[in-house]
């Protein structure tokens, strides 16, 4: 302690002060000068253990931070007395607690990170895998002419779900990034419906599905139209994956004072009841899912959703079909 220069100064200006004030004491009489450099001692005893005490705890605080530095963010130095030191006290362990969650956020991100490139690597090996044996065979010069449409067709195929894949997680990647700026405009609902429609026509038209649209024109969101005209399609997608030819997908809509709800309903298989609460979850995919399923879709769909202070929910019966409910609230309370 005594090493600091501050300690220096103010020793020095306490002994000359204290100096002189007993050399105008002793003026006086002896006995103001014994009394002047008793009370002059005893101020400069306890100014040095303030000090010294106030250095310790100073000490403390060094070697607490020299700890949070490495990592251990267990220490709690909270203080509830009054004074200076007690608030940095608390400051500091404020500032600790931020860097605790920060850090278990940086792990828990980490931990996502492996487990998705884990997961977009068995998602890709087996198209890439299928492609090199068919590129393989389409090498043979004695391969019949069919054969090699088939397996023409079935790398165009394998290729088209890889993009499909790829665009996927470029949205995603976006979205967790936070770098989406969603507009806040008002959209039509069923504008926003037959946007949504527009790339699934074609498969519907195959199966012979029927659509079924029920609203009033004047139902409007506050959102982005093309983002969430992607939720709505993925949706779509997967309604018109589980319903069966000649089967039925009803969208209808609504709104109120607090939220517009959109409802997209299918009379197809349903959701096993043990696959409803993962179905929302990336590269999920149940029991009822067709081998070209990802499990992307429906993760990415609820992503657009609650990006939009909204909420999305799914429901299902056996044998009867599944309804999914979007909620997008007018305002965030």
């Amino acid at each position: 302690m005594l090493r600091n220069r501050e300690i220096q100064v103010v020793l020095l200006l306490m002994s000359s002060i204290s100096i002189a004030g007993i050399v105008i004491a002793a003026r006086i009489s002896l006995i103001a000068a014994g009394i002047t450099f008793i009370t002059a001692a005893l101020l400069a005893g306890c100014g040095f253990l303030f000090t010294n005490w106030r250095y310790r705890e100073i000490e403390k605080l060094s070697g607490y931070l020299r700890q949070i530095s490495s990592g251990d963010y267990s220490l709690d130095v909270r203080d509830n007395k009054e004074g200076e030191l007690s608030i940095l006290k608390n400051e500091i362990y404020k500032v600790t607690l931020r860097l605790s969650e920060q850090s278990a956020l940086l792990q828990q991100d980490k931990v996502k990170l492996t487990n998705a490139i884990s997961d977009i690597s068995h998602q890709l090996r087996t198209p890439l895998t299928s492609m090199t044996v068919m590129a393989d065979l389409l090498s043979e010069p004695e391969l019949p002419m069919e054969k090699r449409k088939e397996f023409t067709n079935n790398i165009r195929i394998q290729l088209e779900r890889i993009g499909w894949l790829v665009t996927s997680l470029l949205k995603f990647s976006r979205l967790d990034a936070g770098t989406v700026q969603f507009k806040r405009e008002p959209v039509a609902v069923k504008q926003l419906v037959q946007k949504a429609l527009e790339s699934v026509l074609i498969p519907i038209d195959i199966k012979e599905q029927t659509v079924i649209i029920e609203g009033d024109d004047n139902v409007h969101i506050r959102g982005d139209l093309n983002w969430t005209a992607e939720a709505v399609l993925n949706i779509l997608k997967n309604c018109v994956e589980h319903t069966p030819p000649g089967g039925r997908i009803t969208i209808s809509f609504t709104e109120n004072a607090l939220f517009t709800e959109i409802i997209i309903a299918d009379n197809g298989n349903g959701i096993p009841r043990e696959d409803l609460p993962h179905i929302f979850k990336r590269f999920y995919k149940g029991k009822n899912a067709s081998e070209d399923s990802i499990g992307i879709g429906l993760a990415l769909a609820q992503s657009i959703v609650t990006s939009q202070n909204g909420d999305i929910e799914a429901r299902s019966v056996a044998e009867k079909g599944t309804q999914f409910r979007i909620k997008l609230y007018k305002q965030v309370v």
